[in-house]
């Protein structure tokens, strides 16, 4: 009871010490609620996260003396809820979409650049003149020789071919499919030929008129600023950059540059500080405004309008919206004589937006931009002591200063992000700093004003004066992307974290930015522990996607590859990032090492004592079937082996439960597939129904076979994985 009481006064104490931190971790509990509900493998009743909040929320005001326990509860279920209500209120997927080419008509809602062609999306979209549209959009890729004047608003009509959203890579990959499913898009595919503009139309709705204007915007900048720059260039002044080429694109992300190209925080601050600046200027002019107006007041709200029109322009993305709710704490702080960067701001940013978007919160943008805004207000609370008295009176010191503060910037912002980028991307930047240090004050000094200068001038058709200059900073920030990205090691191969250890490194990181004693501390060992969790986690030995044109075996002589015609690069790439790197060698015709081949057959052993797994590459009995536990084929194999037969993946496992990743145990292989692993979700396409083989009615007509596999013919084994459940679990 001692022992009690005494951890209790320890807790009280420690409590009254943190008490004005404590409402800044609603939000991260409210995060847990969210990606709680995203971890789920069965869609909930909708009424389940609100029943439940309601009640928490209530006890939670009403019993100040309980607030710490119902507090964080109901923080969780209003996360819970906040997903239920995005997935309830996106239309649902398109399901049936027809699998040959279709004539597409209906409106353009957005043309995109890309670096070689453009992409258009229509909504409403019509498919061979049908009566009704698509639910979603769909998004098509014009060919390269298509040049025709095309904008927002326009009618058209063009012969494409559409497929729904791609699966992810393999089970527990990138979700496109879900991204898909909250963005509203239901199709994508590429233009058999060219588009055919049918109506002219000019954009009536504020929507239609700003994509517009960012359409002219980017057309206005590229015929002054061409090559990467110019689209370096369009970036940051629309948001769009799709038409970077895809070498500088490597360069920003592997130079650690890569926030440049997504507006974010440090756009929406270098423009709300010009329009400052150039405001509190133009109140200086007066000596009436001088003397009698708040003018940095005033100065301060001209800049959150500008601020607000910069984000609008930019296609409100998570992270400017986050920057200018930020930004709005700013200047409220401002209005009433408060200090404006404040842990509450952020987490009040946070609330709003994973209330209004909690899909975001498992994306990337989401990750780094908070993780790095949280490293920055803390690191800064707690240096801020040094930096004072480093800052000294001589120029020298206050030069010295700066640098520091710019190199601190680089390094908290980055260093607190990298491991998000990891997990995204699998791959680490050494050169970060030394890149941020050069490209970002030439970013805020040099390339924005002058690009803010050119859309004030764009009314006179004089942008041309103010565009050239900033397209020859724009070259310098390319340069340094380039420079920095081609040094030695400039980057490394990261391996996986998995989600658990992710959630582990991110409740660390919370804990040391979000409490002001020592025992914040106690965070880096969290952290630590979140970032060698891939010691703990057996990344999977085989990989088959979800069409069956890829295969590949990871072993300890390195990676193999069978790679069929029209095998996804994606996909190939995605393996690699999730493997840790390196290179696919292409699987031996005549096996290697742990590779044992025949005549239409391999046996996959990468570790001795353990059965393997027989990669079938023909219809033949193979002499190996004794000696593996699994057959992968991307053909149909059944009857491959005499009975019993071992476990199998083909092509039928993959078209109806998508990619497959396997495990080579002592006890046997184990297999999940991509359905097992995201269950029944409103963004998961139902399984495909068996077809069977259309019946030519001419005696010397060719059987319309169509290109899915007939299960009617061809049944699935006996230990097919079903959805949500898992062979060997």
């Amino acid at each position: 009871m001692r022992l009690i009481a005494t951890l209790k006064t320890a807790l009280d104490s420690w409590l009254d010490t943190e008490r004005e931190r404590l409402a800044v971790w609603l939000p991260v509990f409210m995060g847990a609620g969210v990606v709680g509900y995203y971890a789920l493998r069965f869609e909930p009743a909708v009424w389940l996260g609100p029943a439940v909040a309601a009640p928490l929320l209530a006890i939670a005001v009403w019993l100040p003396g309980a607030r710490w326990l119902f507090g964080p509860l109901a923080a969780v279920a209003l996360g819970f809820s906040a997903g239920q209500i995005a997935t309830a209120r996106a239309p649902p997927i398109e399901a049936d979409l027809p699998s040959r080419a279709v004539i597409v008509t209906g409106t353009i809602t957005a043309v995109e650049a890309l670096p070689e062609g453009r992409r258009i999306t229509i909504q409403p979209a019509f498919l061979d003149a049908a009566a009704t549209p698509l639910r979603r959009s769909a998004r098509v890729r014009l060919q390269k020789k298509d040049d025709g004047e095309m904008a927002t608003g326009d009618s058209v009509k063009i012969r494409a071919l559409l497929r729904p959203p791609a699966m992810p890579s393999y089970p527990g990959g990138w979700d496109l499919q879900r991204d898909a499913y909250y963005s509203g898009l239901g199709a994508s595919g590429y233009a058999l030929g060219k588009a055919e503009r049918t109506a002219q139309a000019v954009p009536s709705a504020p929507l239609r008129f700003i994509q517009r204007l960012r359409e002219t915007i980017t057309g206005r900048v590229v015929a002054v600023i061409p090559g990467a720059a110019g689209a370096v260039s369009v970036t940051l002044l629309t948001g769009a950059s799709m038409a970077i080429p895809e070498a500088d694109h490597a360069a920003f992300r592997d130079s650690g540059l890569a926030h440049l190209l997504a507006v974010a925080g440090l756009h929406i601050g270098i423009v709300m500080g010009f329009a400052l600046t150039l405001s509190r200027f133009a109140f200086s002019l007066s000596e009436h405004a001088s003397l009698f107006w708040p003018t940095k007041k005033l100065a301060a709200i001209c800049a959150l309008t500008v601020g607000a029109a910069y984000m609008v322009l930019t296609g409100m993305h998570v992270p400017i919206i986050r920057s200018f709710v930020m930004a709005c704490l700013f200047t409220v702080a401002l209005m009433a004589d408060r200090r404006p960067f404040s842990l509450r701001g952020l987490a009040l940013a946070a609330t709003v937006l994973m209330l209004l978007a909690p899909q975001e919160v498992p994306n990337v943008s989401f990750q780094m931009s908070f993780s790095a805004v949280l490293a920055l207000i803390s690191g800064y609370e707690a240096l801020r002591p040094w930096l004072r008295r480093l800052h000294g009176n001589s120029r020298w010191r206050r030069f010295l200063s700066h640098l520091v503060a710019l190199a601190l910037t680089s390094a908290l912002a980055g260093t607190a992000s990298a491991p998000y980028g990891a997990y995204h991307f699998g791959r680490v930047q050494i050169y970060f700093v030394l890149a941020n240090m050069v490209a970002v004050p030439l970013t805020a000094m040099w390339v924005m004003p002058a690009g803010l200068i050119a859309l004030f001038l764009m009314p006179f058709h004089l942008e041309a004066v103010a565009l050239v200059p900033m397209g020859w900073g724009a070259e310098a920030v390319v340069w340094v992307a380039n420079a920095t990205a081609g040094l030695p090691e400039a980057t490394f191969a990261a391996p996986h974290i998995p989600e658990w250890g992710l959630c582990v490194f991110s409740f660390g990181l919370a804990w040391l930015g979000l409490w002001q004693t020592r025992r914040r501390l106690a965070g880096i060992v969290l952290m630590v522990a979140g970032l060698a969790s891939p010691l703990l986690d057996r990344p999977p030995d085989l990989l088959v996607s979800a069409d069956g044109r890829l295969i590949a075996v990871r072993t300890p002589q390195g990676a193999f590859l069978q790679q069929a015609q029209g095998g996804s690069k994606f996909t190939r790439d995605a393996w690699l990032q999730y493997w840790g790197g390196g290179s696919f060698e292409k699987m031996p015709a005549n096996g290697a090492g742990v590779i044992q081949c025949e005549k239409d057959a391999c046996l996959l052993r990468p570790y001795a004592g353990r059965p393997g797994a027989l990669l079938a590459r023909g219809a033949l009995h193979s002499t190996f079937c004794d000696q593996a536990s699994i057959v992968v084929s991307a053909e149909p194999a059944r009857g491959l082996c005499p009975k019993p037969w071992p476990k199998l993946v083909d092509r039928f496992t993959v078209w109806r439960y998508g990619s497959v990743a396997i495990w080579l145990e002592a006890g046997g292989a184990r297999f999940v597939t991509d359905r097992s692993e995201r269950g029944d979700r409103p963004w998961v396409p139902p399984l495909p129904k068996p077809r069977a083989p259309a019946v030519p009615t001419l005696p010397a007509a060719a059987a319309d076979v169509p290109d899915e596999p007939t299960v009617a013919v061809m049944p699935l084994p006996e230990d097919a994985l079903l959805p949500g459940k898992s062979s060997g679990k």
